[in-house]
């Protein structure tokens, strides 16, 4: 049984049943998509009040951590939800239609992390990457040029056949093949001019206003685990956030 801090604590129980759930989760206890203990079972597990567990489980479902499902349980958020699979997509029609997604894979490569990546991915400079670069089409015409960059240690075997297998989906790759689901995305946003590559690419003039978006994004334990630069033409679309 496991049973929570005894000594004195600042941190309220049900903050520390959540760190306790998240451990459970890091080690894989549960598995994306699978469904948790009850909240009585947790209850007697950590020697705690049902209403303790309930509170940890709604901060945890607040996060997109696990899903709650009415009459069937609570079970670990999977970036195989339709819900979920474009969470971090924030860019929609201006005309809020909805519009068919289409990857093309321009670069699949291994190569060397520099000093300004490995600062925010907590890497060693010179620490070995998998970089992707990729064209994102709304309704076929190209909006998004994506760049990411992951650690290639936990990405062990990451490949070109294999994003594409994906169709172009990254975090259900990451979490499919490699047991890595990303839990929370920070973002800087902002204004540059396109340069003769991205021009090209997303098919406007040099010099074209961009949107530019920086992310990384964390799995369990607040890891960060992949940068991303994602280059936006927002004539006919915008970015949307919802503040709390």
């Amino acid at each position: 049984m496991n049973k929570v801090m005894t000594t004195p604590s600042f941190k309220p129980l049900y903050e520390q049943i959540k760190e306790l759930l998240t451990q459970s989760l890091i080690a894989g206890e549960w598995s994306p998509g699978e469904s948790i203990p009850s909240e009585m079972e947790l209850a007697v597990r950590y020697n705690v009040s049902q209403g303790t567990v309930r509170k940890a489980i709604d901060a945890l479902a607040a996060e997109n951590i696990v899903v709650r499902r009415q009459g069937k349980g609570t079970f670990v958020a999977t970036h195989n939800e339709e819900q979920i699979k474009l969470r971090f997509l924030r860019l929609t029609s201006a005309e809020g239609k909805k519009e068919s997604l289409e990857n093309q894979l321009l670069e699949c490569n291994r190569q060397q992390v520099n000093a300004e990546i490995a600062s925010l991915l907590g890497l060693k400079t010179g620490t070995s990457v998998i970089e992707i670069k990729r064209l994102l089409s709304f309704s076929q015409r190209p909006v998004i040029f994506d760049h990411v960059i992951v650690p290639a240690s936990p990405f062990k075997g990451l490949n070109a056949s294999k994003v594409q297998e994906y169709n172009g989906s990254l975090y259900r790759m990451y979490e499919t093949l490699y047991g890595i689901r990303m839990i929370r995305a920070s973002e800087r946003l902002t204004a540059v001019a396109a340069t003769p590559e991205l021009a090209k690419y997303l098919n406007v003039k040099e010099g074209f206003p961009l949107l530019r978006i920086e992310r990384i994004s964390y799995t369990y334990g607040d890891k960060p685990m992949e940068w991303r630069l994602g280059l936006c033409v927002t004539d006919d679309h915008h970015y949307t956030a919802e503040l709390e």
